[in-house]
Order: C-alpha cells, then sequence, then structure tokens
C-alpha cells in the first residue's frame, strides 16, 4: 500500500533511484504497535539478500526501518479522513482522489487475518451509483464549458491557447472515461497508461492522442467530438442516462458543444436527496482542483470541499 509505483505494479529499474528497499506493512491493534516496532527494529539485520531494510526517504532521509506497523484507523485518517466501512456521506465520497483510493486498494494484501483490509477495500470498490452520477454529470459539464472556447480561440488565430485548452479537454476525456468504466484514476504520471487498459470503444485513446498532435482547431474539435461522441454511447449502453451524439452544434457558429441534454438527464436521475441538493458542476474534489499538496493530504482535501460548498450558500 502507498504512493509508490509498485502498489500499481508499474514500477520498473528506474523506479529504484529513490524511495526504494523492502518495505512492508503490518496492521495490528492500537496496544501492539509500539512493541511490535520496537521488536522489529532490534531483530531486523540492515539488508536482506543484498537489498537495504534500513533506507532514507524523500523528505525524510534518516536511515531507519521502512516497516510501517499502524492501526487500520490510523492508515484512514491519513489517507482518507474518514471510514468507508461507516455509512460514508456523500460529501465522504466527493473528498476522495483515485490516486487515494488506489494507495489502499491497488497493493497485494499477503494476510488478513481479521478481515480488516479486506472489508475496507471492498467498502472503496467504488462511488454509491447516485454519487457516481453525479461526478460523471460534472466531467460532461466541464468539458461543455470549454469545448467552445478552444474552437473560438483556435478561430481567432491564438494557436497557443486553443491547444492549451485542448489538452486539458483531454484530461477531463480521460478522467471520465475512468468513471465510465468504474475504475479509480491514479494521479497524472500513471493516467495515460491505465486509460489505455480500459474497456473503452477501440477509437477513444487514438482521438484523444490525434487530438494533441493535431495542427488546426478544427481537426482537435473534429477528434475529440470523435472521443466524446463514443464515450457518450458506451455511456447508455452501460444504462446510465446520455445523450448521443454527444456533441451538436453550438448556436450559429462553426464550432461543437455537448448536447443540453446531458447533463440535465443525469442528474434528474439522482434520487438521492443528499446528493440532489449538492452544487451541479462542482464534483468531487479531484474534479476541482488538481493543486498537489491539495490532493494528497486528506485533512485539506476536505477543508476545501466543504469550504467551497459553504462558498456557494452565501
Amino acid at each position: 500500500m502507498g504512493a509508490g509505483s509498485e502498489v500499481l505494479g508499474l514500477d520498473d529499474e528506474m523506479s529504484r533511484d529513490h524511495d526504494w528497499g523492502l518495505r512492508l506493512q503490518l496492521f495490528v491493534p492500537d496496544a501492539d504497535v509500539t512493541h511490535l516496532l520496537s521488536m522489529l527494529d532490534k531483530r531486523l539485520p540492515n539488508q536482506f539478500r543484498g537489498h537495504p531494510v534500513r533506507f532514507g526517504f524523500s523528505g525524510d532521509p534518516a536511515v531507519r526501518l521502512r516497516i510501517d506497523v499502524q492501526t487500520v484507523d490510523s492508515l484512514l485518517a491519513t489517507r482518507l479522513g474518514f471510514d468507508p466501512r461507516r455509512a460514508p456521506s456523500a460529501m465522504d465520497w466527493l473528498s476522495l482522489t483515485g490516486q487515494a483510493v488506489l494507495e489502499i486498494t491497488a497493493g497485494e494484501v499477503f494476510r488478513d487475518d481479521l478481515g480488516d483490509l479486506t472489508s475496507l477495500r471492498e467498502a472503496l470498490s467504488w462511488y454509491p451509483e447516485e454519487v457516481w452520477r453525479h461526478v460523471i454529470a460534472c466531467d460532461w459539464q466541464r468539458i461543455d464549458q470549454e469545448l467552445p472556447l478552444m474552437q473560438r480561440a483556435g478561430d481567432r488565430g491564438d494557436d497557443l491557447g486553443s491547444r492549451v485548452i485542448a489538452a486539458r479537454l483531454v484530461d477531463t476525456t480521460m478522467h471520465l472515461g475512468f468513471l465510465l468504466c468504474r475504475r479509480w484514476a491514479p494521479y497524472p504520471k500513471w493516467r495515460g497508461t491505465l486509460f489505455t487498459r480500459l474497456p473503452l470503444p477501440s477509437e477513444v485513446a487514438p482521438a484523444l492522442s490525434h487530438t494533441l498532435l493535431a495542427t488546426t482547431w478544427q481537426e482537435r474539435a473534429a477528434c475529440l467530438s470523435t472521443a466524446l461522441d463514443a464515450l457518450a454511447d458506451h455511456q447508455g449502453r452501460h444504462g446510465i442516462p446520455t445523450s448521443w451524439p454527444a456533441c451538436v452544434p453550438f448556436h450559429d457558429r462553426p464550432y461543437g458543444h455537448v448536447d443540453d441534454s446531458m447533463v440535465p438527464r443525469l442528474l434528474d436521475s439522482i434520487r438521492d436527496p443528499a446528493v440532489r441538493t449538492l452544487p451541479a458542476g462542482l464534483g468531487s474534489i479531484e474534479q476541482r482542483s488538481d493543486n498537489v499538496d491539495l490532493l494528497t493530504r486528506a485533512t485539506h482535501r476536505r477543508a476545501a470541499l466543504t469550504q467551497s460548498l459553504r462558498s456557494t450558500d452565501t
């Protein structure tokens, strides 16, 4: 478990140049933490089969044992800020990033005699149905807001601006793809790698790649339209309200945008009052910000989410 690339099964030889060595997480009752950590520190050697047992970390250069002995509750406090096994609220779910969940669910568990980790990982398998529809609607709304801007910027001769907006749209579309496949999205370094493994229509990934390579705004718009129409069709085939084609003409301009019925259809299908009353378009914390220092700290994520909702009430 944790933030290392090995948790996702994506580490390679280069991954060993920092924060690398023999590691393990042990989850025990609170009364056993101090005793077990002391015992392991005394008994374990500095190396095992040529690999370091004690080593420094980025931001923590002290050479010491890197076996974590902790409680499941302490893991939840630092990684999530709540216990998903105990009736989490919609706000709890929206405070999650995909990476935070993957740091708990993606790695291998060797033994779980008490069943705590198994129940925790099962609880984090995916969003509740109606929270899921809410965040899907948010991504479509984000795409709709910027798709005409990408075309307008290019039409006015701002090719750089058009490219920047296109890249933002590709990122949001990829996030939407993860949502539609019920897969937690990793942080940006591994997002493209795992995106290409999603069970999506075959034209989606090539269309997004071509969007980034396109030399004209018209070509960018056409490629994005191909990807978005395919995702909208995929969405409907899996029982989620949709509009197809997703991209339709934008007023009298030679641009496209997301069909006006897409977001309302998704939001109107939500029945849970706690989810229906959430502000449309804000979504989860990772849909609101890409700030690394915010997204990697559970307390910051939850505070920012709460504060932004208070702001919408004033």
